[in-house]
């Protein structure tokens, strides 16, 4: 019977030592990919950092102004004049309008009596 025994724990040991192992190899593994994506993760913030400081200089007037200076024509461009902007006072109010209070009364009662008029509207028009 301890021979037994003996036996079965000899094999739960060397179940459980290659148990250990594998999960020594997968996590090794696992940390692998971890590296290889920060690399990755970093050499994409390279090419970010790169694409930003060409996006800077792109837009830059002293770049801009040529190449519309050279399409000018073509894109038919103007130069903004001082008399084609306006003072905020100068906008017109918004002219008020009656509420229909009926019809915001209904739509208030339908959705107290849990009825969804959107929805009602979206099922007419898709039948």
């Amino acid at each position: 019977m301890i021979r037994g025994l003996n036996i079965i724990l000899l094999i739960a040991c060397i179940s459980s030592l290659a148990g250990v192992y594998a999960i020594k190899y997968e996590t090794l593994e696992l940390a692998n990919q971890i590296a290889a994506l920060k690399k990755e993760g970093n050499s994409l913030n390279n090419d970010i950092s790169l694409l930003e400081a060409d996006w800077a200089y792109f837009n830059q007037p002293s770049y801009i102004e040529p190449v519309v200076r050279r399409h000018q024509e073509k894109l038919e461009l103007n130069i903004l004049n001082q008399d084609q902007f306006i003072n905020i006072n100068d906008i017109p109010m918004r002219v008020e309008e009656d509420l229909d209070d009926k019809a915001l009364t209904a739509l208030f009662e339908a959705l107290d009596r849990g009825i969804d008029p959107i929805a009602v509207l979206i099922e007419a028009n898709s039948q």
